[in-house]
């Protein structure tokens, strides 16, 4: 029993490692490699939509819990086969040069999005099916372990790796060394992971799925071409801004009304083409008390967080006037740590607390360690001394000369990583236990979509209000954020402490 349980959480580190990988491979690590390659930056900007599948995985993830692979499984399978695709991928780009191979590069970076966004949908799968209610915590806390760790790699040292001053690798080279990472991955996910109970999967049409989904990719793709076409030009002309911030103002307003028109298109496409795997398994999950109101609750959660983190960078550099290099080593050597061992810290705390208390407890520290910034904000550098980081050489990461880190800075980056990793551990285990094992890829994919809203769209709103309002009432504005997600969650107290009991099914073995 024990071996047992140690195994399937080494399995969970090391697929997260596996799941953390592509993510820079097709963000901040390629706006590095296009960037030395001469490129400019409305170029750069541009390709950044590459990473669009991270946010509509949920289109294809009913896919994954419809189709089994032969051999090696539904989730395993689905992990292997993404991981050697994403190894394939990531080799054939390195033989690309970007400056004179643009297309054919950008093609395949959306297809290495694309199959990191799959890799994804079936490993959220994969482990909420394999975790048991009190194996949820510490999965998720070490999860998170080894995303974060895979984010240091292919986000952090790369950058070093390409150093003329430390590593002197090529950007092919290193993308090369991580085609190798993904394959040795898959060898490892069929090799060594864990094999799932025998669970049902949707017995749906094959071919309407297929046909299902095609339409909704269809309608997406019509949604937002009305957006830009009709919906932009019939906005700025309606607003008419004169100034440049009244047109972000404007440029909002599109992004809302895009969303408006897309989500329900799709979802009538779905219903007109009888998507069945992805209507059954959102009807599986509505059927659930509280759903809905569940569904609210993951997009509130983490919003206070992801608004005051959204302009971080900038704040810190612009708004309070710390150097690059002392950003840079607080946020991630120091901060990303500490997140780290937040995530370890809420696991263990959690197995004492329990869910709906951990996520009580964490939500609140999250609003309130946004005060730290509003601090920073009004009080400035300088106000707690400063310690000086030493010149070092670990072979896989380097800092060349001596950094001096003030004091408030680390201590705010300190307590915001803290309460951040915390409550990043205690809602991935909620996820986890709000899937249903038949549906889990669809379901874990339109919950973990539903959280990226705070991730991925609350920047423009946060790019105006820091402009509109200034950066001290832009933190307390974060706090303000934070609060419907505190009291939604009293609310429904009954319904997610029943999550932390077994559901009592037992499948056969597979």
């Amino acid at each position: 029993m024990l071996f047992a349980r140690l195994h399937r959480l080494a399995i969970v580190v090391l697929l997260g490692f596996a799941s953390g990988l592509p993510l820079a491979l097709s963000g901040q690590a390629m706006q590095g490699w296009l960037t030395q390659s001469g490129l400019s930056l409305a170029t750069i900007g541009f390709l950044t939509l590459v990473g669009l599948p991270y946010t509509f995985k949920f289109l294809w993830a009913p896919l994954i819990d419809r189709f089994d692979l032969p051999l090696f499984g539904r989730r395993r399978g689905w992990i292997a086969l993404t991981q050697a695709l994403l190894a394939a991928a990531l080799w054939g780009i390195s033989q690309l040069d970007p400056a004179t191979q643009l297309g054919p590069f950008a093609a395949l970076a959306v297809l290495i999005a694309f199959l990191s966004a799959s890799q994804d949908a079936a490993y959220d799968a994969y482990r909420a099916d394999l975790l048991p209610p009190d194996e949820r915590a510490l999965g998720a806390s070490l999860n998170t372990l080894g995303y974060r760790l895979a984010m240091v790699v292919s986000g952090g040292l790369a950058f070093i790796w390409v150093d003329p001053a430390a590593g002197a690798l090529s950007w092919p080279t290193v993308y090369r060394g991580f085609a190798l990472t993904m394959l040795g991955a898959a060898v490892l996910t069929l090799a060594a992971s864990p094999r799932l109970p025998r669970t049902l999967r949707p017995e749906t049409d094959a071919r309407r799925d297929l046909v299902g989904f095609a339409a909704v990719v269809a309608a997406v793709a019509a949604g937002v071409v009305l957006t830009q076409q009709v919906l932009e030009p019939a906005v700025q002309a309606l607003l008419a801004p004169a100034t440049p911030l009244g047109k972000k103002w404007a440029d909002l307003a599109v992004l809302l009304l895009g969303l408006a028109v897309v989500g329900p298109l799709a979802a009538y496409t779905a219903r007109r083409a009888r998507f069945g795997t992805l209507l059954s398994g959102l009807n599986d999950y509505l059927a659930q008390p509280g759903a809905k109101a569940m569904l609210a609750l993951i997009v509130l959660y983490k919003l206070g967080d992801a608004f005051s983190v959204s302009l971080l960078t900038p704040f810190l550099l612009t708004g309070v006037g710390f150097g690059s290099a002392e950003v840079g080593v607080a946020n991630k050597l120091f901060g990303l740590w500490l997140s780290i061992g937040g995530a370890l810290l809420g696991g263990l705390l959690m197995l004492r607390l329990g869910l709906f208390r951990a996520l009580l407890a964490f939500a609140v520290l999250q609003g309130v360690s946004n005060l730290g910034f509003w601090w920073l904000a009004v009080q400035g550098a300088g106000q707690m001394g400063a310690v000086t980081v030493p010149a070092f050489d670990w072979t896989i990461v380097k800092l060349a000369t001596e950094t001096r880190l003030d004091g408030g800075l680390l201590m705010v980056v300190a307590i915001d990583n803290l309460c951040g990793g915390m409550g990043t551990a205690a809602f991935l285990a909620f996820m986890m236990a709000l899937c249903q094992q038949r549906y889990s890829a669809t379901q874990f994919a339109l919950l973990s979509a539903l959280a990226s809203v705070g991730r991925v769209w609350v920047g423009p709103l946060a790019g105006v209000l820091a402009e509109s309002i200034g950066w001290p009432t832009f933190f307390l504005v974060s706090i303000a954020f934070a609060v419907p997600g505190v009291l939604l969650l009293w609310a429904l107290r009954a319904p997610i402490s029943a999550l932390d009991r077994p559901k009592g099914d037992t499948p056969a073995d597979d």
